[in-house]
């Protein structure tokens, strides 16, 4: 069942009294899905440009491919990349919320303060740079909190719980109160399907999404073409979007607030028939 929720960017309070659908707009090279990629500025506005014309309600623009093996990438050209990123959005659409996809505290500083994004969006909520939780309490930028052990590199060597749902939980609820305490704004919340869990653990955990609903914040889903689809139904990530829009669905079932995803329309066709089917939202 889904909760309306409110964040509140830069002194405007925007309420949403449906899941929302955030697209993704991953300013690399080398990104996991093929499809996602926009590095030069030609792409980077076309790929911006149908997100919009999608109807994505925000936009998460990523400098840094999280995958296992990609490439380094230095501060400086991250940021480039997301200057690239939130620019091309802008120019499409001055008032979408912009959400930039960083564990690096200094770029989340600048691409707040100097870039005119919006939201934070960082894959270690908080513990890859221990300078975060600062920034997110000094901008007072909504933040999306996601789980995962290690790093990028080293997850999938992290992947042993007692019961991954509530041990995930329990991590989410000790990073909030360190973020509330040290004066953060609005938090959302991210189980972090793919990061430091096994494929079985993912399924484990989408089917408990609802017990994630305790810890009082809007739960932000990110499924969108990953491995526990295309692994289970041996195809590729480009094969993904229908296996993609089923986990959707299901995850808006449980109480899911936002769903990251490559596919913007697809993603706002389930949360439609969702909302039809329970009479949420009409």
């Amino acid at each position: 069942m889904f909760t309306p929720f409110s964040i509140n960017i830069k002194g405007r309070l925007i309420t949403w009294e449906r899941p929302t659908v955030m697209g993704i707009l991953n300013v690399t090279p080398d990104s996991f899905y093929s499809g996602s990629r926009a590095f030069d500025c030609e792409s980077t506005d076309r790929q911006a440009a149908r997100l919009i014309e999608e109807g994505a309600d925000m936009i998460d623009v990523g400098g840094y491919s999280s995958r296992p093996g990609a490439d380094e990438v230095n501060a400086d050209e991250e940021l480039r990349r997301l200057e690239q990123g939130i620019e091309a959005v802008r120019r499409l659409n001055a008032d979408i919320p912009v959400s930039v996809d960083t564990f690096r505290a200094d770029v989340a500083l600048k691409a707040v303060t100097q870039l005119g994004a919006d939201i934070i969006n960082d894959i270690s909520g908080g513990t890859l740079d221990d300078k975060m939780i600062d920034v997110v309490a000094s901008t007072r930028a909504p933040y999306i909190m996601m789980h995962m052990r290690g790093t990028p590199a080293d997850m999938q060597e992290h992947t042993e719980y007692d019961n991954v749902t509530c041990d995930v939980i329990e991590w989410l609820s000790r990073q909030l109160a360190r973020f509330s305490l040290a004066g953060a704004g609005d938090i959302i919340i991210d189980p972090g399907f793919g990061f430091s869990k096994t494929t079985a653990q993912n399924f484990e955990m989408l089917g408990s999404l609802e017990l994630f609903k305790s810890l009082g914040r809007p739960i932000l889903v990110g499924i969108s073409r990953k491995s526990m689809i295309y692994r289970s139904l041996d195809i590729t990530p480009d094969e993904s979007l229908n296996g993609t829009t089923v986990l959707n669905t299901i995850a808006l079932s449980h109480g899911a607030s936002i769903l990251r995803v490559h596919d913007v329309a697809a993603a706002h066709q389930a949360v439609t028939l969702a909302g039809l089917t329970t009479n949420q939202y009409s």
